[in-house]
């Protein structure tokens, strides 16, 4: 049998630890890695037309699939394109393994052609990032860096020079057990039975759930209705917590709606489930708080805690929920449900009333429409910039959708490139990209990735011809815009010069069978959506400190963006509130 070299033996060990794609750009130092992924069945190499595209689309596919996905840039200026979308990646908690081809070891610190230095340009978004300096170290380092990986929730990265990957490896390596999966943690009996004597002792608890909450639905909502809590979220805890939620009070934070700040504000004690909420300004001071993360460093870092506890949401509901007393008295539960209620009831007409006649369209309308018309379990990717908003208050979860974002990091132009890794790990699931026009334009060329591979990406692009979150903040500031506006082509046309299916609409009367045409369409599609720049947003509750970074028009041109099919929910909870 042919000896292997160290490129071999890399990705043999990634098809190992479960790595079925590697995204990346080919380039010299990586042509030894790309050359063993040819010859190796069980890893595709994905060819995309930029390395930045490579790094979303392996977050996204490790959000979706909870699994380690890879990606790669040739050694320079390529490994340094994948750097957003792994500190994307990174704050996103998603296991991915980039591998970052380095020049000729010999060469490394005498100012080489397109030297860097990626072991230590990526250490601050990465929970390892180490260079391979010997074949011998090679199949340890990249152990451990898988281990990193899916151990602890983010990004690890390998620097490879391209002359090491093409040695000889030393000896095959025997298959070593690699961490798959991560265990949950259970807090200890302390740290619950004060917990428990907390929740005993107030009368009015509020849940407020992040990203923890995911797969803990079902006790998120026996805890809630046992000690008649308002249920709020952050926005990555959107999908995890808001669908079959009889407690739903909405979101809080520069997004929110409903009466989510209220109920986090009013209560006696606020439990923050799962959550790393970074709007501080959005969170009260004068109520108890206690915080139950996973991920310890988490505790504490936004607000101050009477109590900290260490462990997986759904093990600690598990421990709680026996021991606390059932409360009877509701009218704090009631009473913020109402006031959600009145609250969504108040700018629903945003998005229903004339829009027939609307030209150009309410971009409210348009993310109403297209959350009737997607598939139940259809995946949704989310530029930053207004098609946050739009996401945030018209896509309904249902607990077989996903919403993924660049919702920590809050980079441009994630959308498209998200759709990508998503729809590889499942081309008949229909992965829709809610894609801004500043953010498209960005990576658009690797909308040419959807046309090769024959991905079938539904592109939903909101086309205002400007960038206008970016427009927003400027007002803010008291700033007149400038240097926010696109000049934008028929991108329809363009797709349609692609080899993709596109369409246009300016009229609202053509929106539901533009979308329903293409959702139809087998291969890829891309609807150009000429939307109203002046369709704007703002939180709930506003204060001078929250202002600052975010949306909010001086001459007050708002339009309170509706909240789609959550008023029904909101209806509906409202209706099973007792009667006296």
């Amino acid at each position: 049998m042919a000896k292997q070299n160290v490129a071999e033996q890399f990705v043999d060990i990634l098809a190992r630890a479960g790595v079925k794609r590697l995204y990346g750009v080919v380039g010299d130092s990586l042509n030894p890695v790309v050359d063993a992924v040819r010859r190796n069945a069980a890893i595709d190499w994905i060819h995309v037309r930029h390395e930045e595209t490579a790094a979303f689309a392996a977050g996204a596919e490790a959000q979706i699939t909870g699994r380690l996905a890879a990606c790669a840039g040739s050694c320079g200026p390529g490994n340094l394109h994948l750097i957003n979308g792994l500190y994307d990646a990174h704050r996103s908690m998603a296991p991915v393994l980039a591998l970052a081809s380095h020049i000729p070891s010999g060469e490394i610190g005498l100012g080489y052609f397109q030297e860097t230095h990626p072991d230590q340009l990526f250490r601050e978004c990465s929970h390892y990032s180490e260079l391979v300096s010997n074949p011998k170290q090679m199949p340890r380092l990249l152990h451990t860096a898988i281990q990193h990986a899916v151990g602890r929730g983010g990004v690890s990265v390998v620097s490879l020079p391209g002359d090491i990957a093409d040695q000889p490896a030393p000896e095959r390596t025997a298959a070593t057990a690699l961490v798959t999966s991560r265990p949950t943690v259970r807090p200890g009996d302390e740290e619950i039975d004060r917990l428990v004597r907390m929740i005993d002792a107030a009368d009015k608890v509020t849940l407020f759930c992040g990203s923890g909450t995911a797969g803990a639905h079902a006790e998120v909502m026996e805890f809630a209705g046992k000690i008649k809590s308002p249920v709020g979220h952050a926005l990555r805890g959107k999908e995890w917590i808001q669908y079959d939620n009889p407690y739903d009070v909405g979101m809080s934070g520069l997004l929110g709606y409903g009466a989510a700040y209220e109920a986090t504000h009013e209560c006696d004690l606020l439990i923050l489930l799962g959550t790393d909420f970074p709007y501080n300004a959005f969170l009260p001071d004068d109520v108890r708080i206690v915080q139950i993360d996973v991920r310890p460093e988490h505790l504490g870092r936004r607000s101050r805690l009477d109590l900290a506890v260490w462990g997986d949401v759904r093990e600690t509901l598990r421990c709680v929920i026996p021991r606390v007393w059932a409360k009877e008295d509701r009218s704090f539960l009631d009473r913020m449900l109402k006031k959600h209620s009145d609250a969504l009831e108040g700018v629903v007409k945003a998005y229903t009333r004339k829009v027939e006649k609307h030209v150009p369209i309410h971009p409210e309308y348009v993310a109403s429409v297209l959350d009737e018309l997607a598939d139940d379990d259809a995946v949704f990717t989310v530029d930053t910039g207004m098609c946050n908003v739009w996401a945030a208050r018209y896509i309904s979860p249902n607990g077989r959708r996903r919403v993924i974002g660049s919702f920590s990091h809050g980079s441009m132009a994630n959308a498209l490139p998200m759709a990508i890794g998503a729809q590889f790990t499942d081309r008949r699931r229909q992965v829709v990209s809610m894609s801004g026009d500043g953010g498209f334009t960005m990576l658009m060329g690797d909308f040419l990735t959807l046309v090769q591979y024959d991905l079938p990406v539904k592109v939903v692009l909101f086309n205002n011809s400007s960038l206008s979150m970016v427009e927003l903040e400027m007002l803010v500031a008291g700033l007149p815009s400038y240097g926010t506006t696109n000049k934008n082509p028929d991108f329809s046309a363009v797709a349609r010069a692609c080899g993709a299916y596109g369409v246009r609409v300016e009229k609202p009367k053509q929106l539901a069978g533009a979308l329903k045409d293409a959702f139809r369409h087998k291969g890829p599609a891309l609807v150009d959506i000429v939307t109203d720049p002046n369709a704007l947003s703002i939180p709930p509750k506003i204060s001078a400190e929250m202002v600052t970074g975010f949306a909010l028009s001086a001459s007050k041109m708002v339009l309170d963006g509706g909240v789609g099919r959550m008023v029904q929910m909101a209806r509906s909870n409202l209706r099973n509130v007792p009667r006296p």
